[in-house]
């Protein structure tokens, strides 16, 4: 406890000084507004085509112990990169796992209505197959 000092909880303020108060005035850059909406800062934004071809939106059941998963299938023109990335953006946007596996994504839960709408935006005409 030598040299620290105490916090009150009588309810007073606190003396706190931002350490970056002084940054504000020396004119550095501001960050770039153009981004994507959803896309991490780290990643590449995807790259948007007015038609990128038709996929299939398919809820299964089968052979995994009851639980519903969204399968999307049918991309054409796309490396296994892309599909990942598609594949974190949806897991990202519906709060569940995923995967990508023999080429197609795979995300936990009925959550073909968030897919479609990711899909739509990165350029794909999403169709829900099946039942």
């Amino acid at each position: 406890m030598k040299g620290r000092k105490r916090i009150s909880t009588e309810g007073e303020p606190i003396a706190w000084a931002s350490p970056f108060a002084d940054l504000k005035h020396v004119g550095l850059p501001l960050a770039p507004e153009v981004q994507l909406e959803g896309t991490p800062r780290n990643t590449a934004p995807l790259v948007l085509k007015k038609n990128r071809g038709r996929v299939d939106i398919v809820r299964q059941t089968a052979h995994r112990g009851g639980k519903t998963v969204t399968v999307v299938t049918g991309f054409t023109g796309i490396g296994l990169a892309e599909k990942e990335t598609l594949a974190k953006e949806m897991q990202k946007a519906c709060g569940a796992g995923g995967t990508v596996k023999e080429g197609r994504i795979e995300i936990q839960g009925d959550q073909r209505e968030v897919v479609a709408r990711i899909l739509t935006n990165a350029g794909f005409r999403p169709v829900f197959a099946g039942g």
